[in-house]
């Protein structure tokens, strides 16, 4: 057996937890040695989980990170805005790195961390999870293949689901744009990432149009209080009132899902009780039109390719659960597909369709579509032949993404205006200059 690889840990949150469990599940090839996490409790559950020395265990990143190198890779889940400035230090001090997306909601850092990934010659691998799902291959495999001839349009919808907005970008951590990203960039820029890495070509031009149509207080209905519940009289017909969402949902609920996602973001370990309290007093239990967010809840994108191919992305907050579909048109046929139930359409103009049911060919369905488990063991894998041509989601194929969110945003903000992206890079880095 070869040499172990070892892993430090920045954020135990829902996304590091993740991550850091299937590390356990590859066995002897990896293991998790160090956590940074300034929540106390979630500390206390990693340092048992993993056995980790008390000397191994730090209250934040930024702690870790004065310690000299203490792993082969740094697993990189804290919030956005610290993304960057953690893993340049990481880098610097022989780390190679995985990072939560976004990158950066600064397109000047996103470069940073590119060049410094490149100044010292480290795997820097983006958790755009998607490109390693087996939906997104078998799509990406089918438009290879030349069986659509050339690609002229793609068209991408994603479902946010009504009770994950209220949830994640209403009341939750990516909720304020100022704090953390835009929208476009914080949930969606796996979509523009999906969108460039199956069209192959540079996005060249983009326009974008959204808002904040509903989560805002002038649209509170009469009678509804700051609390869900704090007597609100509006709570009867509130599909968005706190108590169903996380309490009686079927779905979501912790009375009947067993204390899963969204309930685990409220406390460590949900029962209906420590459910309840933290609704009480923390910012889940908020009334959704009397929060302080301002992240858009319906927004469209449109692009162009450097071959004139185009592509339009749809985001909506109002669907009843999250998920999202696809439609690619080429010269010689068309594609279209749904990654919630991995049934895949495949039509060859003049010739019977072909269906294909992805989810069959997926070993590790679970965690966006087995985007989660082959990210993590795609990057295993790496590391131990030492083979930075393999990183499929590397700093160099992300920043793109990146930049097309971005400049999306821009548009939106710009009345939907077009938005030259060669231009706009090079605006952004003189604005990093002054």
């Amino acid at each position: 057996m070869g040499k172990c690889i070892t892993v430090a840990v920045a954020g135990y949150g829902l996304r590091g937890k993740c991550y850091s469990q299937l590390v356990k599940k590859s066995g002897d090839r990896v293991k998790i040695v160090a956590v940074g996490e300034i929540d106390k409790e979630k500390l206390a559950e990693a340092k048992a989980e993993y056995d980790l020395a008390d000397d191994m265990c730090f209250l934040s990143a930024e702690e870790m990170l004065e310690q000299p190198k203490l792993a082969d890779i740094m697993f990189i889940a804290t919030q956005d805005r610290q993304h960057v400035p953690q893993a340049v230090k990481a880098v610097e001090r022989g780390y190679h790195v995985m990072v939560e997306k976004p990158i950066s909601p600064d397109l000047h850092e996103c470069l940073e961390l590119q060049d410094k990934a490149h100044e010292y010659n480290r795997i820097v691998t983006v958790c755009h999870v998607l490109r390693y799902s087996a939906f997104y291959q078998k799509v990406k495999e089918v438009i290879e293949s030349g069986d659509l001839g050339e690609v002229r349009n793609i068209q991408a919808v994603e479902d946010v689901g009504y009770f994950h907005q209220a949830h994640s970008f209403v009341r939750g951590n990516w909720r304020n744009s100022i704090e953390t990203s835009p929208m476009i960039l914080a949930k969606s820029c796996h979509d523009m990432d999906i969108l460039q890495w199956l069209m192959n070509k540079t996005c060249t031009r983009i326009s974008s149009y959204g808002s904040l149509s509903l989560f805002k207080e002038d649209k509170a209905p009469e009678g509804s209080s700051d609390r869900c519940l704090d007597g609100c009289k509006c709570k009867e017909a509130c599909p968005y009132d706190a108590e169903k969402i996380y309490i009686t949902n079927k779905f979501t609920g912790v009375r009947d899902n067993g204390g899963r996602w969204p309930c685990t973001a409220l406390t460590l370990n949900p029962t209906e009780d420590t459910v309840y309290e933290a609704l009480k007093t923390g910012p889940y239990g908020r009334c959704v039109y009397k929060c302080d967010n301002d992240v858009v809840d319906h927004q469209v994108v449109i692009m162009e390719f450097e071959n004139g191919a185009t592509a339009d992305f749809n985001m909506t907050a109002f669907t009843r659960k999250p998920g999202r579909q696809i439609r690619v048109m080429g010269t010689m046929g068309e594609l279209s597909g749904d990654v919630g139930t991995g049934i895949m359409n495949i039509y060859r103009f003049g010739k019977e369709a072909e269906i294909v049911d992805v989810s069959k060919l997926a070993n590790c369905p679970l965690g966006h579509a087995g985007g989660d488990a082959r990210l993590v063991e795609s990057t295993i894998s790496m590391l131990e032949s030492n083979d930075l041509s393999k990183n499929l989601t590397s700093i160099d194929a992300s920043v793109h993404s990146h930049v097309m969110a971005l400049a999306a945003e821009h548009s939106r903000l710009n009345n939907g205006a077009s938005v030259n992206l060669d231009e706009f890079i090079k605006n952004q880095r003189v604005l990093a200059e002054i």
